[in-house]
């Protein structure tokens, strides 16, 4: 079966012959690597999106849609999943570096506004009780949520409801 046409494979593969797959592997997938490489510029990037290629072929039966030369066919698919595989990069890297700007700014935010203890007891001293004490245990004292909650008598999601007020108050009162 070295050297079949691909119609006469295919023929077999589709009467039941699994040796017939492993030929169309054998006979594409060189070729098909060295396309992934061209375009990704890495083996292992390359190497599995052949083999998740080949896989996908046989479990989801594409190889029963194939007629005659499927060169083409498998050429095709690996330069699409390969420009796919390219575009999710550099959407990830993309969104990686608006995260590391935003990161930046947050520091540059820390470096200007540090306030101190005075202003932050002052701000403090401004809330509610139950709001006042959420803040005071978690972040003062460190102490866990549930153990914050259990010495107010309230729930953990009341817990965090007062924590997340309290802290947007806190951010407004100290930036004035």
């Amino acid at each position: 079966m070295n050297h079949q046409s691909d119609s006469y494979i295919l023929t077999l593969l589709k009467d039941g012959d699994t040796k017939a797959f492993d030929h169309l592997y054998l006979k594409y997938y060189k070729l098909l690597y060295a396309n992934a490489y061209f375009i990704l510029r890495d083996e292992q990037a390359a190497k599995d999106i052949v083999q998740v290629f080949f896989v996908e072929v046989w479990e989801k039966q594409l190889f029963l849609s194939l007629e005659g030369d499927v060169k083409g066919y498998f050429y095709r698919s690996i330069q699409n999943r390969c420009l796919n595989e390219q575009r999710k990069q550099q959407s990830e890297q993309r969104r990686y570096e608006v995260f590391m700007r935003h990161q930046a700014d947050d520091v540059v935010e820390e470096q200007w506004f540090e306030p101190s203890p005075v202003n932050l007891q002052e701000a403090l001293l401004t809330m509610p009780g139950q709001r006042r004490e959420a803040l005071q245990l978690v972040y003062l004292q460190d102490k866990k949520y549930s153990d914050a909650a259990n010495t107010m008598g309230i729930s953990i999601n009341t817990l965090k409801t007062h924590l997340k007020i309290g802290l947007k108050v806190l951010r407004e009162k100290l930036k004035q």
